[in-house]
């Protein structure tokens, strides 16, 4: 029996494949270790999405191969050489080969290098797990995605959509919520574009989560714009469910519909609109998360100015900006790059303008009073999200999974400051 250390970076799916490579390990006879310094075997779960977090990843890898390592997740499998370069004797796991994690740690054990980065026919809904966060049920309802986004490194890990059964996905939410999750996240690659290859989609999914009759939350994950205009009246409907946290995260990446067109997005700047459009005008509180990349190669500033203008016109609540990063094996890799300085440029005033409209937008909940599920444990306490799924902290004693009453008394770019009403 060995003492292991898993540590995980990255998306949502991520840290869900942590968590059942963990369940793994302890169903093969080995035992969890929070302390690498302790440990026999190290696991690390990679991302490779952006550079920065590229360059973490091969940071830590170098600092765990003192000991027997095996490097899983996306990056081994977008960078096989890459991580070679740096522990030539790690062995690999790719994202969707958790079918081999035993055999893997135990040849790793053993002293021998093993690489697994073919796909298995192992479904990821049903396997055991040891969660992160013991009020948070992270289910993967797909791996892959349908899009072939030319600045993503993605599609090369996961490849194309495999979406799970949605019978399955129901019964793992329904043990989810028998182990103590107060919250379910349906997470893949891609849920827009859940079951276009099995006769389903996403609506009937979370319409079939939601019949479960315990008390819980789903939080709906990222979705691309390209599938929504053939779900959204019906997603649309879904939400007006109580469990349904009001949250969208929809990556629009840009504000031109040129530039979309040369990231092969699939969608335009008027679909992101009309959702929008459609969620705000349907609920009179609802976040709405984007993504927006500066500095595509082909993005003009005519073209960045667009984005600007869409962001200042949909006004979402949260935006994730990122700075383009050229990834090893992407069509965007092999464009003339737009010079650094510039993207440092228009990052700033991107990073300016979403500022000012967080501020704005948290703003507005101050004086709200309702309940609060607190759902996540940080350095600074427990924090917690209501029906939006705005994050909430107060300096009032609470516990995790439990929801309370709260009023919000101010607000700061990043979260609402409440207190426990009386």
């Amino acid at each position: 029996m060995a003492k292991i250390f898993v540590e995980a970076y990255g998306c949502s799916a991520s840290f869900a494949d942590s968590e059942m490579i963990s369940g793994l390990i302890l169903n093969g006879g080995h035992s969890l270790t929070d302390n690498s310094a302790e440990s026999d075997l190290n696991i690390i779960v990679t991302c490779s999405v952006k550079d920065s977090t590229a360059n973490k990843m091969m940071y830590r890898i170098n600092s765990l191969k003192s000991k027997p390592l095996i490097v899983a997740g996306c990056l081994p499998k977008a960078e096989k050489e890459t991580v070679e370069k740096i522990s030539e004797n790690a062995s690999l796991l790719g994202p969707n080969s958790l079918g081999k994690t035993l055999q893997v740690i135990n040849s790793t054990l053993g002293g021998r290098k093993q690489i697994a980065l073919e796909d298995t026919d192992l479904s990821k809904v049903g396997l055991p797990k040891v969660r992160l966060n013991p009020a948070v049920g992270i289910v993967e309802i797909a791996s892959g995605c349908m899009s072939e986004c030319t600045f993503c490194q993605t599609k090369l890990s996961k490849g194309d959509l495999s979406s799970y059964r949605l019978g399955d996905i129901v019964r793992q939410v329904k043990t989810e919520i028998n182990e103590g999750c107060k919250e379910v996240w349906l997470t893949s690659t891609d849920n827009g574009c859940y079951g276009l290859d099995i006769g389903t989609d996403l609506p009937s999914l979370v319409n079939a989560v939601t019949e479960i009759p315990d008390e819980f939350m789903v939080r709906i994950g990222m979705m691309n714009p390209m599938y929504m205009p053939r779900i959204k009246e019906d997603l649309i409907e879904s939400f007006d469910n109580d469990k349904v946290f009001k949250f969208l995260h929809i990556p629009v990446q840009s504000g031109s519909d040129k530039v979309l067109h040369d990231m092969k997005r699939g969608h335009t700047s008027a679909t992101f609109r009309e959702i929008v459009k459609k969620v705000k005008e349907r609920f009179v509180d609802f976040t709405v998360s984007t993504d927006i990349i500066v500095g595509f190669p082909s993005e003009t500033e005519e073209e960045f100015q667009k984005t600007i203008s869409l962001l200042e016109e949909t006004k979402p609540d949260v935006v994730n900006l990122s700075k383009f990063s050229a990834r090893p094996g992407t069509d965007a890799a092999e464009m003339e790059q737009i010079d650094a300085a510039e993207v440092k440029r228009r990052s700033k005033i991107i990073f300016e303008q979403i500022s000012k409209l967080s501020m704005e937008s948290n703003q507005k909940w101050i004086g709200w009073k309702g309940k609060v599920l607190f759902d996540e444990n940080t350095d600074e306490g427990i924090k917690g999200r209501n029906f939006a799924y705005k994050p909430i902290a107060v300096h009032d004693k609470v516990e995790l999974g439990q929801s309370y009453i709260v009023e919000i008394i101010d607000a700061t770019v990043k979260r609402l400051i409440g207190k426990i009403a009386s």
